[in-house]
Order: structure tokens, then sequence, then C-alpha cells
């Protein structure tokens, strides 16, 4: 939220997507957590962006600090107003111009201001999102998905992609994912981000207490590594046939979220998703605890 909102004791505009948004049905459930795990171990196997991790972030001492960040960001860009969502986005792409050198496995130059290597982190984080909503938070039909994904060119957009390079539809992200996937490489510092995310270690860490939730997430998370992806990523070559139970998945991110130890939302929850972040039931799809027999691929592919 701009300060002149602040001031003024609410929102200028409904920003970047409004409330009948696709955007906001998505984003304001709390299994948006499981689809910033999923992001996290991904992105990782873009040799680029993950130098760019490596050489200008203390990851390893506080690997919890690029998904507050992203948090923070993404809640801002989703429910801040149009001036709060450029304002962040500048402070974001202030921090990039510093972010820039020579990637230690391939020998490439990388720079966190290239649109390849922004597109492929934009691209990663939705499609996260996606896929994490649709395998535990409920279901959007194919048409809502495409929708989805066009309302975030606007995201992406914010971080100055051409918009010509933007996939906007499921068969677009296809094509990117397709195009993209042979350039991927795993790395000393891939596989650690990878193996933090599987198994959370925080021990010493004021989020100690949540690790037994982090370890249901990372699990949640992991089952929705695409097949084509799980060899590079050293995972199990298998998909699970079944996810683990979108239940247990939501009533843990619930938990999480209420801890207030994780602001995935920030500090200052929106009123207008106040409904959906752990008060009320689940959703009636959602009450049956068994996992869903669908294989994990049709929540990705």
């Amino acid at each position: 939220m701009t300060r002149a909102a602040e001031l003024a004791g609410g929102r200028i505009d409904d920003g970047l997507f409004g409330p009948g948004s696709v955007t906001w049905k998505v984003h304001s459930n709390p299994v948006m957590l499981v689809g910033g795990l999923r992001a996290l171990l991904i992105q990782a196997l873009h040799p680029l962006a993950m130098a760019g991790v490596t050489q200008f972030s203390d990851y390893r001492s506080d690997p919890l600090r690029r998904l507050r960040g992203t948090s923070a960001y993404v809640h801002t860009v989703t429910f801040g107003d149009t001036g709060a969502a450029r304002e962040a986005a500048a402070r974001v792409k202030r921090l990039h111009g510093r972010v820039k050198g020579v990637d230690r496995v391939t020998g490439r130059s990388f720079s966190a201001k290239d649109p390849d290597t922004l597109l492929w982190v934009h691209c990663v984080e939705i499609h996260s999102f996606l896929a994490a909503y649709r395998a535990y938070g409920g279901r959007l039909s194919e048409s809502q998905q495409d929708r989805y994904l066009a309302e975030q060119v606007a995201t992406a957009e914010l971080m100055e992609i051409p918009t010509a390079m933007i996939p906007d539809s499921l068969a677009a992200y296809r094509a990117y994912f397709a195009e993209v996937r042979p350039s991927l490489r795993s790395s000393e510092d891939a596989a650690a981000t990878i193996a933090f995310v599987r198994r959370p270690r925080l021990l010493g860490s004021r989020l100690a207490a949540l690790e037994p939730a982090f370890c249901v997430l990372g699990l949640a998370a992991t089952a929705l590594v695409p097949s084509s992806l799980r060899s590079i990523a050293g995972l199990p070559g298998r998909v699970p046939l079944a996810l683990p139970a979108a239940a247990g998945v939501m009533l843990t991110a619930r938990a999480m979220i209420a801890s207030r130890q994780v602001p995935w939302l920030g500090d200052q929850i929106e009123t207008q998703v106040r409904g959906v972040l752990g008060v009320g039931p689940l959703p009636a799809e959602l009450q049956q605890l068994s996992p869903r027999p669908k294989h994990a691929d049709a929540y990705i592919d």
C-alpha cells in the first residue's frame, strides 16, 4: 500500500487484479506456501538464476529469507493498490542492479536484470502457485487457469520483461518450459537448496518448532516436481502416484500462517482475504483426508 493510501486509511484502487480475479482466488489460499517452496526448488535448476542467489545472498545461513522476501513482494503486488505494486517492483529492480557476475558452473555471465533469467523466475513462480492450488487448494477450470496466467502477464511486466516474451496460457507455458528444459542442470548450490526444501533443518533458529510443518509442506512441494525434471533435481525418478492428502497439506499451511512466524501475506493481512486464511471449514472437495487418486503430473504438465 502506498504511503498516501495508508494516510487515507484505505486503498487508492483495486490494484493490478482486484477481487474478481483468479489471481486473488489463488493467492489468497494458504497452499501458496507449497507453491513458494516448489518454486525455490525448480528455480535452482537454472544455472544463471542460481548463480545470482549463490553469490549475492545468505541463503545457506538463512535459507528462508528468499521465501519471506518473495512472500512480501507477492502480497503487495497481488493485494496492494497499483502504486504499491509499482513501488515494490521498483525496490526489487534496484536490488537487481547490483546482482551480476560470472557463473562458476557454466562460466557464463549473469545479471538479475537479464530478461531471460527474469522470465524463468517469473514463470516457475507463477506455475508453482497454480500447481499447488490445483493439487491442494481447490478446483479451477482450464479457462480459469488460462485467465490466471494471462493476468500474471502484468506481474512480469512490472519487472520490465518484454510483453512478447511472456507466456499467457497453459499451452504457452508448456511450450516455454519445453524450450528452456535443455539448459537446466543441477549444481552443488542447487542441490543444497533442493535438500533444504525436501528436509528442512531449522534447529537453532526461531522457527525450530515449525520444522515438522515445513517437512509436510516440503514433501507436498517435492511431489509436484514433474517427471521431466526429477532426475536433474536428484529426486526419485517416479512421480508419486498419489499426492499427499490435500486436507492435511491445507491444515498444515493454515497452522503455519496462524503461527505468524512466516509472513506469507505480510503482517497486515488484507481484510478481503481473511475468510480464506483459516476461519471456516475447508472447501468441500478437501474434506476427504485420503490422497487424490490422480497422478501428480496431471497438476503440472
